[in-house]
């Protein structure tokens, strides 16, 4: 079985990361979830730093992604947002699809707004999405010492 992840909103919003992080899904050494909302926000924030692109290209980005991996967007999570407390409430909803899909770990640079002790009482870790590729890469099962379920 996979290591089943949440990709939060500013990790897929760098193109080169992004791409780095969809293509492990692809291979099948992780198996990454998000949800619509976190999409939403992504290419919201894509457009505000690149007026220049086109909303036609972006919606091809955003189906491709969903469509290379397949089955992953989490829907259905939404009853558990209000009672989850996270320093940015913000974050709560990705905090809510990652305890109803049951993944493993929440990939994000944001590790301050998701602290260990309220991601873990939910038995989740946040991680940080350099060490997760570094280890995720080099380790033969695709799961590397610390992330290994």
């Amino acid at each position: 079985m996979s290591f089943t992840v949440v990709y939060d909103t500013n990790v897929p919003f760098p193109a080169p990361l992004r791409a780095l992080l969809i293509r492990l899904a692809m291979t099948g050494i992780v198996r990454a979830r998000w949800t619509d909302e976190i999409l939403d926000e992504v290419f919201r924030n894509i457009l505000a730093r690149r007026p220049d692109l086109e909303m036609a290209r972006l919606a091809r980005t955003r189906r491709f992604m969903n469509a290379v991996i397949g089955d992953v967007v989490i829907s259905g999570y939404e009853e558990l947002i209000p009672a989850l407390a996270l320093p940015d409430s913000d974050d709560r909803p990705v905090l809510a699809a990652a305890i109803h899909w049951y993944v493993q770990a929440i990939i994000t640079h944001n590790l301050r707004d998701l602290p260990a002790a309220a991601v873990e009482a939910c038995g989740i870790e946040a991680l940080d999405p350099d060490p997760f590729v570094l280890d995720t890469t080099r380790s033969p099962s695709g799961r590397g010492a610390p992330y290994a379920a």
